[in-house]
């Protein structure tokens, strides 16, 4: 056991930063959910890409403010308690988790089934819980192996998104023949223009388009384990636009290029596409070991986010104590056993899931990214209002356009809210969001609230001990007041 006082380890380099934000916003969203969104908007979706990652590129941007003048394992969990209140930061900090949570069922569960592509005789359960113990192993390591992990499985998902897109614009300039629909540009708007189902369509594919860039906040919460945190974190976040052009818009522009839209099967990944106007042989193993790469670094970077996040609300005793406990590589491990039980669940899904179970789960973990996005949103322009002329001048990582930005992509986001009540499929994120606020609110109400009016009318509360042998988890964190 350690004996000394631990803190996490800020073993993350600039290249680890920027690839685990890769890895869990390139995943299932891309690789599968994309399908959703070109059938619901035809060609224009690439508009909605466009637009929905210049909001997000703002939310990344306020965050990137506030991270990089007070890094913190906390993040945007910390900075909603900081400037809007306990229980902002409370419902802030456990719909993260609980975004995580969900995206890794889907991608667990979704893994059982590419497995089953090369070994259908051999349980699912026995690939899922095989990948949970592996990627949850690397996780208990130390945060340099989770790193590495990452930047490694990120870079091979990349290396493959990019061989697609230069073997499609290489059909598309040298007009190879490949046996199938016409391949050309002018696919993007011969077939029923480039709105074929109007601005309705255009704006209800946003409920998915969204959800593709969910986990991209969590360069907020690598913050805290940054070797440099104000030359990564902003290094990082304005990478953002040209990984929005590059794995999504022209990825997706080559795939409607060289097939028709229409063409798009919403029950298996549009990356098929593109395998099969090549006329390689072994399209489908091709695509089933890139979508096995994304789905295990998707898992490995939620894990780490979840965990941490729940890591710095312990420090606020806004979660039980218990995960406050560090291993003396100052990994968080209790947060990452709880992760990888969570995770167990997946085993139950792969054999309850019904057909349309990944437009509910990913309308779900919109509600809940969209959630956050909208309270570092909050956090970021609560901050400003508190401060003086002086201190806004001296910020080291300002955003842009203030305050006529913030305002534009509140709206936004809160309309992207307001999308998910127009379609049945999507309108139970909305139920499933409310009741989970709910429950959250009743839950500070019983148990945090009573705590801390406890610790106030008693003076500064006295740190618990730890059992013995175990490793002493205070961790002091810089906090900018405004």
């Amino acid at each position: 056991m350690a004996t000394e006082t631990a803190t996490l380890s800020r073993g993350l380099r600039s290249r680890h930063i920027r690839f685990i934000a890769l890895g869990s916003a390139i995943g299932t969203g891309l690789f599968y959910g994309s399908s959703e969104s070109i059938r619901a908007a035809g060609p224009a979706v690439l508009l909605a890409y466009l637009i929905g990652g210049a909001a997000v590129f703002l939310v990344l941007r306020s965050l990137g403010e506030m991270a990089v003048s007070s890094p913190s394992a906390g993040s945007f969990g910390e900075y909603a308690t900081k400037y809007l209140g306990p229980l902002a930061g409370f419902m802030t900090g456990w719909t993260f988790a609980f975004e995580m949570v969900i995206v890794c069922l889907a991608d667990i569960t979704a893994l059982g089934l590419y497995m089953g592509f090369w070994f259908p005789d051999v349980p699912r359960w026995i690939w899922l819980l095989a990948a949970i113990l592996v990627i949850g192993g690397f996780n208990l390591l130390s945060v340099k192996v989770f790193g590495e992990l990452e930047f490694w499985l990120s870079l091979a998902k990349i290396a493959a998104i990019v061989a697609m897109i230069v073997a499609g614009v290489a059909i598309l300039v040298l007009g190879l023949s490949h046996g199938g629909a016409h391949a050309g540009i002018s696919n993007l708007w011969s077939n029923g223009g480039f709105f074929p189902h109007g601005i309705h369509g255009f704006v209800i594919s946003f409920a998915v388009v969204m959800f593709a860039f969910g986990g991209t906040e969590i360069i907020g919460v690598t913050a805290g384990e940054a070797e440099n945190p104000e030359k990564t974190i902003p290094s990082a976040v304005n990478s953002i636009p040209i990984r929005v052009v590059l794995f999504y818009v022209l990825t997706l522009a080559v795939i409607m290029s060289l097939e028709p839209w229409q063409n798009v099967d919403s029950s298996g990944s549009p990356f098929v596409q593109i395998f099969a106007v090549l006329g390689v042989k072994s399209a489908a193993t091709v695509l089933n070991v890139v979508v096995i790469v994304a789905a295990l670094s998707a898992i490995n970077s939620d894990i780490f986010a979840a965990g941490r996040m729940m890591y710095g609300m312990a420090q606020r005793d806004q979660a039980p104590a218990v995960m406050r406990r560090l291993s003396r590589k100052g990994v968080p491990w209790m947060t990452v056993v709880i992760m990888i039980a969570a995770l167990l669940l997946g085993v139950l899904l792969n054999y309850l899931m019904p057909a349309k179970i990944f437009l509910i789960i990913s309308s779900i973990a919109t509600f809940a990214t969209v959630w956050v996005w909208l309270m570092i949103l909050l956090s970021q322009v609560s901050a400003r209002r508190n401060m003086s002329s002086e201190e806004a001048a001296a910020l080291r990582y300002p955003v842009p356009l203030w305050p006529l930005a913030q305002i534009v992509t509140i709206a936004f986001m809160a309309g992207v809210m307001v999308l998910l009540a127009f379609s049945g499929e999507t309108r139970v994120a909305l139920v499933v969001g409310a009741v989970w606020l709910a429950l959250l609110w009743g839950l500070y109400a019983l148990c945090v609230r009573p705590r801390d009016a406890a610790s106030r009318a008693g003076g500064p509360e006295t740190p618990a001990a730890e059992e013995p042998g175990e490793t002493p988890t205070t961790m002091t964190v810089p906090v900018r007041r405004g």
